[in-house]
């Protein structure tokens, strides 16, 4: 019963975590944040199992993770309004070929992150861009203009 107890102790502070340090997907860690959860599961492996190295305390710590995770997802899929405590909401990071730089900031979201994602949706110019929605799962929805701004051909996005 231990385990369980360590193991949900965990699991809560990896959560807080993992919301602190902000909206990315796996494949949008950089190297240093990779390292850091890989050192992170290894450094609360001593706390939660307390040096049990059998199987069956593995087995434990890992499927009471397991059932937190199911637990939490039924929970905002049953309480709708704490989803965005969960998982957190999405917001508007550019507005009519702008940067809201604001938003940008407290998402610690790079200018040249959002150009890279344009580019990658074939969007040309900023210029093109509506708006633009950091998602809860850290990607970028990006919204262009029907047929760029002017009509003239664009230059790619760039930091400006």
């Amino acid at each position: 019963m231990e385990i369980v107890i360590r193991a949900g102790v965990v699991f809560v502070f990896l959560w807080l975590v993992t919301r602190a340090v902000g909206r990315t997907t796996l494949g949008e860690l950089s190297t240093f944040e990779l390292l850091l959860y890989v050192t992170m599961g290894d450094l609360v492996q001593q706390g939660v199992t307390q040096q049990d190295y059998s199987l069956t305390g593995a087995g434990i710590a890992v499927g009471t993770f397991a059932l937190l995770t199911v637990g939490l997802s039924w929970f905002q899929w049953r309480f709708p309004r704490v989803r965005p405590v969960v998982t957190g909401r999405p917001m508007l990071v550019f507005r009519d070929g702008e940067p809201i730089e604001a938003a940008m900031k407290s998402q610690r979201l790079a200018m040249a992150d959002l150009l890279v994602s344009a580019r990658k949706q074939g969007i040309r110019s900023t210029a093109d861009i509506e708006y633009a929605v950091l998602e809860a799962d850290g990607q970028l929805s990006i919204f262009s203009r029907e047929g760029g701004s002017d009509g003239a051909p664009a230059k790619p996005p760039t930091a400006e």
